[in-house]
């Protein structure tokens, strides 16, 4: 019973960690400022485009410390950000298809750093749109997002 209990006191923290770290937003607007400090008066190190996605690091009032898929970024105020999951392409060129499967037809190309709408998940596979409005299907592991 007390080694049950040690397993649960060392799986319960290692979930919650998990859980905080699976907290992502995305860039709502047409391109938003990455900060190094949270406030306004802080320079600005990055420029990023609207529904590009982020993972959230750390909260301080409503300023949110992020990171891409790359490394961290810096702070990005948080009513700047959307809960729409998106998508961007890690490798160099991904398959758009008709279906979850490498078997399925080619719609088209994802180029790498393309941002993408996630319009839902089957296994090792996400729907997505493009921005212009082309749907299809992609392997997650060429993407990063949620």
């Amino acid at each position: 019973m007390a080694s049950c209990a040690a397993a649960l006191a060392v799986a319960l923290p290692l979930s919650l960690s998990v859980a905080h770290a699976a907290d992502f937003v995305s860039i709502k607007g047409r391109v938003v400022n990455v900060r190094e400090k949270p406030t306004t008066g802080s320079d600005t190190l990055w420029e990023l485009a609207s529904g590009y996605p982020l993972q959230v690091s750390a909260r301080r009032g409503q300023w949110l410390r992020v990171r891409d898929h790359e490394a961290p970024l810096g702070w990005v105020f948080a009513p700047l950000t959307s809960k729409e999951p998106h998508r961007v392409v890690t490798a160099r060129t991904a398959n758009l298809r008709e279906k979850p499967g490498t078997s399925s037809r080619v719609l088209g190309r994802l180029e790498q750093n393309e941002i993408v709408r996630t319009l839902g998940e089957r296994g090792s596979w996400a729907r997505v749109r493009r921005d212009g409005g082309q749907t299809g299907w992609v392997a997650k592991r060429l993407t990063w997002g949620w």
